[in-house]
C-alpha cells in the first residue's frame, strides 16, 4: 500500500496542478518512481496506490508506465479515495488504509508494506520482511540514524539493543539516542511492514477515537508497542546490488523546495552520493521515443559551443550554442545561443532565449524564457516577479508567462 494523497502544499508552486508524487524529479523521472521501483526490483508485484489531490498526472504515469503481469497476478493500481466509510476525504495515513481495507481483505496477504510515496532511496523491502520474520513483530518500522541535533525535525523511535521499540515521539526537543551511540538517534522513514492482523486491527480501533490525528506515527506507532511486538529496522544495514559505500543510507524527503533542488543537486556529482547509474537496481519510468539529446555549433565564433558540464540531460534536448553547467534538463528542453544556465532544474519542454542567465532556479514544465532575461542574479528583481525560497531558490510555476 503505497501513500500517495498528500497535498504537498511546501512545494508549492510545483504542486499547484498536480500531486506531490508526481513532481518530476532527476531530469526524466517522478518522485513516485523511486518507491515503486524498490518494490519492483525487490520482486513484490502487488501494488496499490491511494491518491487523492491533484491526482490526474499521477493516476496518468502509474497507468502508462507501471504495467505489470496481469497473467501472473501482478498489479499496480491507483485507488482514487472512494470515501467508502462516509463523505470524508483520508484525514491521515492510518485512515488512507482503514478507507480502503477492502482492498486488503481481497488479496488476502500475511503481510502489508505500508510506504510513503514521496522520498528519494533506494531499499530492498525484502531484507526489511525477512528481519521482520526473525523478529517475529507484529510491525516494523524502518528507521536512518541522524545526529541527535536534528531528531527534533522527525518522529523518533526509542529501542532496545535488539532492536525492540520503546516508545515512539514525534519531534522531541531531547530525543533519545540510538543504543551505542549518544551522538545519533533512530527517525522514522514513514515505511512500515505489518501483519494484516495487527494493521486491520490498529487502524479499525484508530477510526473509533473521534480525538484521534489518525496518523500512523502520531496515533499508532505512539502506542502500539504496548500492544505487540513492534521493531525498528535499521536501513543503514540494507544491501542493495550495486550499491555505493557513499551511496548507504541515503535518503531524502523532498517536502520542501529547498530539499528538493538540494536532492536534484546530488545527482550532478563526478560521483554522486545517489546514483542513478546503477544497472543492478534500475529506477523505472516512462519510456520515450524522442531523439537524444544534441549539442551544436562546435565551431562557431564568440564562443557560441554548445556544451554541458556535470549536468543531466535528458532525451529530445538540443543545448544551441549554449552553456548548461551543474544542472538537471528534463525531455525536450531548448537552451538558446550565448545562454548561461547554471545549478538550475529545467522541466520538460522549456525554452531559454538567447543571451539569457539562469542561476539558481526551478522551472517547471511549457515555460518559455524570453532573451536577454536574468534570473537567479538580482534577488530583489526576483523576488518581486517570482517566488523565491529562503535559500535563493527562484521558483516558476508551470506554463508561466514570463515578460
Amino acid at each position: 500500500m503505497v501513500l500517495a494523497g498528500g497535498a504537498g502544499t511546501r512545494l508549492d508552486p510545483l504542486t499547484r496542478e498536480r500531486a506531490k508524487p508526481a513532481v518530476p524529479f532527476g531530469g526524466r523521472y517522478r518522485i513516485i518512481d523511486f518507491c515503486l521501483s524498490n518494490f519492483a526490483n525487490s520482486g513484490v508485484y502487488k501494488l496499490k496506490v491511494l491518491t487523492q489531490y491533484k491526482s490526474d498526472s499521477l493516476n496518468n504515469h502509474i497507468s502508462r508506465t507501471w504495467r505489470m503481469s496481469a497473467f501472473l497476478g501482478h498489479f499496480c493500481e491507483t485507488v482514487p479515495a472512494q470515501m467508502r466509510t462516509g463523505g470524508d476525504w483520508y484525514k491521515g495515513s492510518a485512515d488512507a488504509i482503514f478507507q480502503n481495507l477492502n482492498l486488503i481483505t481481497d488479496e488476502s496477504p500475511d503481510t502489508v508494506f505500508v510506504f510513503g510515496a514521496d522520498h528519494v532511496y533506494q531499499m530492498d523491502v525484502q531484507q526489511m520482511l525477512r528481519f521482520h520474520e526473525e523478529k517475529k513483530a507484529e510491525c516494523t518500522v524502518a528507521v536512518l540514524p541522524v545526529p541527535i541535533e536534528q531528531g527534533s525535525e522527525f518522529g523518533i523511535l526509542e529501542v532496545a539493543e535488539d532492536g525492540e521499540v520503546k516508545n515512539f515521539v514525534e519531534k522531541p526537543k531531547n530525543p533519545p539516542p540510538m543504543p551505542g551511540d549518544p551522538t545519533r538517534c533512530l527517525a522514522s522513514m514513514g515505511n512500515y511492514l505489518f501483519n494484516t492482523d495487527t494493521l486491520v486491527r490498529e487502524v479499525t480501533e484508530d477510526a473509533k477515537n473521534a480525538a484521534s490525528a489518525h496518523d500512523f506515527g502520531k496515533s499508532i506507532l505512539a502506542s502500539l508497542n504496548q500492544r505487540g511486538r513492534v521493531y525498528a529496522y535499521d536501513f543503514l544495514k540494507n544491501d542493495v546490488p550495486g550499491l555505493g559505500q557513499r551511496e548507504r543510507g541515503y535518503w531524502r524527503d523532498v517536502g520542501t523546495l529547498d530539499a528538493y533542488f538540494q536532492a536534484n543537486m546530488d545527482l550532478i556529482a563526478v560521483e554522486p552520493i545517489f546514483n542513478l547509474y546503477n544497472s543492478q537496481w534500475p529506477i523505472i519510468t516512462a519510456s520515450s521515443s524522442l531523439p537524444p539529446a544534441k549539442f551544436v555549433f562546435a565551431d562557431a565564433p564568440q564562443n557560441r559551443v554548445g556544451r554541458a558540464l556535470d549536468s543531466l540531460i535528458s532525451e529530445g534536448c538540443i543545448i544551441s550554442g549554449s552553456l548548461v553547467n551543474r544542472s538537471v534538463l528534463s525531455p525536450r528542453v531548448r537552451v538558446n545561443s550565448w545562454a548561461e544556465v547554471h545549478d538550475s532544474i529545467l522541466m520538460e519542454n522549456v525554452e531559454i532565449g538567447r543571451h539569457c542567465q539562469i542561476r539558481r532556479a526551478i522551472i517547471d514544465k511549457n515555460v518559455t524564457i524570453p532573451p536577454n532575461t536574468k534570473i537567479g542574479v538580482n534577488e530583489e528583481d526576483d523576488k518581486r516577479r517570482f517566488h523565491v525560497t529562503e535559500s535563493g531558490i527562484v521558483v516558476i510555476p508551470k506554463g508561466a508567462h514570463v515578460a
